[in-house]
């Protein structure tokens, strides 16, 4: 009976563990927009350092942590960047079909002689 309950009860921790993290994503605003985004990066960094020295504290370890390296990370520029390049190369796509185009029709010229 017991080897029936096991694989139920596997899934369903599962399933409670992956909702559980897309609420807590939906939540803090990470699924939203990039400014969102942004905001809930930003109270991130506020948080994990406080919590971080709390949790060294309460198991004992009182060694000296690496300083947290400063991220110059800005998700609206990145998303920027991104529809930038893309729409570049969705107007460059033309051209470039015709180049190489040509360049593999030269290519089968030159072998066919």
């Amino acid at each position: 009976m017991a080897a029936r309950i096991w694989p139920l009860v596997k899934l369903a921790t599962k399933v409670t563990i992956a909702g559980g993290a897309v609420y807590v994503a939906c939540d803090s605003g990470l699924l939203g927009s990039s400014e969102q985004g942004s905001e809930a990066l930003e109270k991130a960094k506020a948080a994990v350092p406080p919590a971080l020295e709390e949790w060294m504290k309460y198991f004992g370890l009182e060694a000296q942590r690496p300083t947290m390296p400063r991220i110059e990370f800005s998700p609206v520029n990145s998303w920027n960047a991104g529809v930038r390049w893309t729409i570049s190369s969705l107007s460059d796509a033309p051209t470039r079909v015709s180049e190489y185009t040509s360049q593999g029709l030269q290519y089968i010229k030159d072998l066919v002689k």
